[in-house]
């Protein structure tokens, strides 16, 4: 029998990323694209016409490519893409980044009794209809970016329902919407004027293991003519579902942290929360079981610029700046367990965790702190996660049950730093495998390679188990009970310094 292969593309935050694995799950090419997001008139955005050309360049990246079996399509969650009947864009793309749907999460969330972050496709929607946009009326197609891609791809207006979740709730017995949150919104937005059903705009809901289309005609050429007509396409899902896929994150108990231009963790519930929380999403698996989401915007941009200062200082000295963030980070391992005092608040953009709808980067240190390189390396890798702790917290009091977390992202490249300080953060192992490095693109080609499996009773988490992740080789950090007291001094600098960035924000 001829061998099978399988393709999983991610339009991230920061790079598009192409992944190839064959029919043992390993990842065989891979190709690239880096990209950025822009603020624009107040808006973070990106350009569609650079989503294609990052798709191009990616696919190219992988030079002869074999017959696909199956491929997917993902892309960061969330945010707002509208388009009128003929699918013709009515604004810009209006990412995740964006703090400008206050009024609309909020009305939402004591509309739905569920919380509706500033994110999401529906606290969008709604803000444009409270803010009287004059696109409103046109309204057709609301989607998100993988959603974006693949109808672009396949002309099937799906979304997975991982994905489908952090647009609006779904209900996982239905898999689908939840229907009567759905006549909720729609009456409230009738009543402002709309005419639209929001059912009626959103796309189609597929479970991980559905067949979503194939690749059309004008797909075919949308990419250059790289992949074949005919190819099948699992559904479209988000980083969050890939992140969760690729680190075998989908039973409950378990879970997965992703960490690089954001960070945010995703645990799989045996139970729903008791409490609604507007710093925790509930959002679902490719496969619909209960998920907490806690999301911070800001992750590793703050930290990269001040290695990024760091390297032109060592370039101007004539050091060296080979592997600077390997022996950045190791050096880390030598400051103080509470940083000695030394706060970062790493805030470039809004943290909604914190309310918060802007950020302003501040460094904070006491007069009798020992203001060290290690120190203060320590104090920036904290900071990337404290904001996550945050949220943390709420489910630690909920008596969320952790058996294991899996670190995967750029902030995990340097061995045994980030994961063992996350491991005090989240006072749970984390573990790291060594294809998680490959992240959302290699769990999308994992989700393609489910859709094209041969026992279609196999759940996802079975399949996982059973063909992908068995023998896996991780390493494990746990918790260490001076990393944990030390976090947890810090922590209390760190929510001190929130109220100096409040003020910041006002004044700078």
């Amino acid at each position: 029998m001829p061998k099978k292969y399988f393709l999983g593309l991610e339009l991230g935050s920061t790079r598009i990323k192409a992944v190839l694995i064959d029919e043992n799950h390993r990842p065989l090419k891979s190709g690239e694209y880096n990209w950025k997001s822009t603020y624009e008139n107040g808006i973070w955005t990106y350009d569609l016409k650079e989503a294609w050309e990052g798709v191009i360049t990616a696919l190219s990246d992988l030079g002869e490519l074999p017959e696909i079996s199956c491929m997917g399509i993902s892309a960061m969650m969330h945010g707002y893409l509208v388009f009128d009947r003929d699918w013709n864009l009515l604004t810009p793309f209006r990412t995740w980044q964006n703090t400008i749907t206050g009024r609309a999460a909020e009305e939402l969330t004591a509309l739905l009794e569920f919380n509706i972050p500033q994110r999401w496709s529906a606290a969008h929607v709604y803000q444009a209809v409270l803010n009287k946009e004059e696109h409103v009326p046109r309204i057709a197609h609301l989607t998100t970016l993988s959603g974006y891609i693949h109808y672009m791809l396949t002309g099937v207006d799906a979304v997975g329902l991982g994905e489908a979740s952090g647009m609006f709730p779904v209900d996982s017995g239905t898999q689908y919407f939840d229907r009567e949150k759905l006549d909720r919104f729609n009456k409230r937005a009738h009543e402002r004027g709309v005419e639209w059903n929001l059912e009626d705009i959103l796309p189609a809901v597929l479970p991980a293991g559905a067949c979503a289309g194939t690749i059309a005609e004008e797909g075919f050429g949308r990419i250059s003519k790289l992949i074949a007509v005919g190819t099948p396409l699992c559904p479209p899902e988000g980083d969050a579902g890939t992140g969760m896929t690729a680190t075998n994150s989908v039973k409950a108990g378990t879970g997965n942290i992703s960490a690089g231009t954001s960070i945010f963790s995703m645990i799989v519930l045996d139970k729903q929360l008791e409490s609604v929380h507007d710093e925790i999403d509930l959002v679902t698996t490719p496969h619909g079981n209960p998920v907490a989401m806690v999301h911070g915007n800001n992750c590793t941009s703050d930290l990269n610029a001040w290695v990024g200062i760091l390297k032109e200082a060592a370039e101007l000295t004539g050091g060296s700046t080979d592997d600077i963030y390997t022996k950045l980070f190791r050096k880390s391992l030598s400051g103080a367990t509470d940083c000695s005092g030394v706060t970062i608040c790493n805030y470039l953009s809004g943290e909604s965790v914190a309310h918060l709808d802007e950020g302003r980067p501040i460094v904070a240190r006491k007069p009798g702190s020992d203001f060290s390189l290690a120190n203060f390396m320590r104090a920036q890798i904290y900071s990337t996660m404290a904001t996550l702790r945050l949220g943390m917290d709420l489910l630690t009091r909920e008596g969320v049950r952790i058996e294991s977390l899996t670190g995967h992202g750029g902030l995990f490249k340097t061995p045994g730093v980030a994961q063992r300080f996350l491991a005090a953060v989240c006072r749970a192992p984390v573990k790291s495998m060594k294809t998680s490095g490959e992240g959302g693109p290699y769990g999308m080609a994992l989700l393609a390679a489910y859709s094209a499996r041969d026992d279609k009773s196999e759940s996802l988490d079975e399949y996982l188990d059973r063909h992908v992740f068995a023998g896996t080789e991780c390493t494990v950090e746990d918790p260490r009970e001076e990393d944990v007291l030390g976090f947890d001094e810090y922590m209390k600098n760190f929510v001190s310094l929130l109220d100096v960035e409040r003020i910041a924000v006002k004044k700078i």
